[in-house]
């Protein structure tokens, strides 16, 4: 049961990004973007502080060890999100969905280049199947009316670039750190730096004492998205990364998009397209495929923080 761990924790991660369009979209008609991440990350740290006091986790992490996550905290989040919304605003959603899709071949460069771990050869065609169906999904989405803006493509190829480096650097950093360690640091950074520009764009528009007002209509959102979509996604992403090999890691992402859909459907009442029902087999298969293919991983002991 153990070694299935990973592969749980993958779809874990994928069904709560899933949901997050959900809540995010909701949220962003009341809030601007970087104050809604200056919130969400504030939520996240709030929460682990909590679970700390309640003794329900132990978060021990020494001032050495912070400053070696660093890196990782660099790339995710403070690089990833700027460039994918500030992309998708000057370009479209579906350019954007495209894009971000291609982290997983991104992953697949660097892991045989920084990690030297190399897929299989069976599983490239189910890697390339994974991101062929979100790319297909979004192609259809946007009927031809792609953003052509550069600015904008350039700062998605950012966010890719930075994902794929986060990528590796969680997979890297699960030899040293355990999960939450790693998680605690990504979440203390994004907190300070998200609310600091976010503190600066009110204070510059003399609203600072309206900063947390759109509480009261978005609070639902807050929580979701800094208790589930950070705290515990990020933790299920960082343990995934430190027992899988970071392509076949990777790989889960894609399945956010189906998710998303399943969640429009479900709970907004959208419609379900053919093009979506064949892009979301498209991408079962290639998940399945790209699992299915792999050799069992070498699982570690799980760390955990000291008491």
């Amino acid at each position: 049961m153990r070694k299935y761990l990973p592969y749980f924790a993958g779809l874990g991660y994928a069904t709560i990004f899933g949901f997050s369009f959900m809540f995010t979209r909701g949220a962003l008609e009341h809030i601007a973007p970087f104050h809604l991440l200056g919130l969400r990350f504030a939520a996240a740290v709030l929460t682990l502080v909590l679970l700390g006091l309640l003794g329900i986790v132990s978060i021990k992490v020494t001032w050495p060890q912070f400053k070696a996550l660093l890196p990782l905290a660099f790339f995710q989040p403070i690089l990833y999100f700027p460039f994918e919304t500030l992309g998708v605003q000057l370009t479209s959603s579906s350019q954007g969905g495209m894009m971000i899709a291609a982290i997983p071949i991104f992953v697949t460069i660097l892991a045989a280049a920084v990690l030297k771990e190399r897929p299989r050869t069976l599983q490239y065609p189910f890697i390339l199947a994974s991101v062929g169906g979100v790319i297909f999904i979004a192609a259809m989405q946007s009927q031809g009316q792609l953003g052509t803006n550069k600015l904008g493509t350039l700062l998605l190829l950012g966010a890719v670039l930075s994902a794929a480096c986060y990528n590796i650097a969680s997979r890297k950093a699960g030899q040293r750190f355990s999960p939450l360690q790693t998680t605690w640091v990504m979440m203390v950074i994004g907190a300070v730096f998200f609310n600091g520009i976010a503190l600066t764009q009110h204070a510059a528009a003399g609203a600072l004492c309206q900063y947390f007002r759109p509480l009261m209509a978005i609070w639902p959102a807050v929580l979701f998205l800094g208790i589930l979509s950070s705290v515990t996604a990020f933790f299920l992403i960082n343990f995934t990364l430190a027992k899988l090999p970071a392509a076949q890691g990777a790989v889960f992402s894609n399945l956010t998009t189906l998710i998303s859909i399943f969640a429009g459907v479900t709970f907004l009442k959208e419609t379900i397209a053919w093009y979506q029902a064949v892009g979301a087999l498209i991408i079962l298969v290639g998940v399945w495929g790209t699992n299915r293919f792999a050799q069992d991983p070498e699982l570690p002991e799980v760390k955990t923080c000291s008491r």
